[in-house]
């Protein structure tokens, strides 16, 4: 084999290797919560239990627990143009079923994008103190309160205690 053609073939491999490598980057549709049977959802009428409609669509998202018994279940379909970039919402649906007092369905609502607001119902923080401090100043922050008899000033040594306490 003559040299150019082996260097050719090289090239066309490393740029085989390139073209696979960056095409897993492109995005992705992502599917978050519960994806409803839109056949399972005709067959749950007025009139039904609780436990048929447990039977029929499984277990809800979140229930309510103020006023009416509800059950709502809650998808959201979002798109990722780039691997490792934020999410765009696609669409997002909330399927409600409100319950009697007897806990009979008395009617069943779809709620979609253009009913409300984008909500994010799968947060990936957890809120915390200190988020508003540098590590060091969070690291020695007791060195500089530190009394142990008290002063009676209303300083206490115990971490988000309020004056007096």
């Amino acid at each position: 084999m003559s040299r150019r053609l082996v260097s050719s073939l090289a090239r066309a491999a490393v740029l085989g290797s390139v073209a696979i490598g960056v095409s897993g980057c492109i995005g992705e549709e992502i599917r978050h919560g519960y994806q409803i049977d839109q056949a399972a959802l005709a067959t749950v009428k007025p009139g039904m239990s609780a436990e048929q409609v447990l039977q029929i669509l499984g277990s809800p998202s979140t229930v309510s627990t103020v006023g009416n018994k509800s059950w709502y279940y809650i998808s959201q379909n979002t798109r990722r143009t780039v691997m490792f970039l934020g999410e765009q919402v696609e669409d997002q649906k909330v399927t409600a079923v409100y319950f009697n007092q007897g806990m009979r369905v008395e009617r069943i609502a779809l709620y979609g994008l253009q009913d409300g607001r984008v909500f994010d119902f799968i947060e990936r923080k957890t809120p915390a103190s200190g988020a508003d401090r540098a590590f060091l100043s969070q690291l020695f922050r007791g060195l500089t309160r530190y009394e142990p008899f008290g002063s009676g000033a209303g300083s206490s040594i115990v971490p988000g205690a309020r004056a007096g306490q």
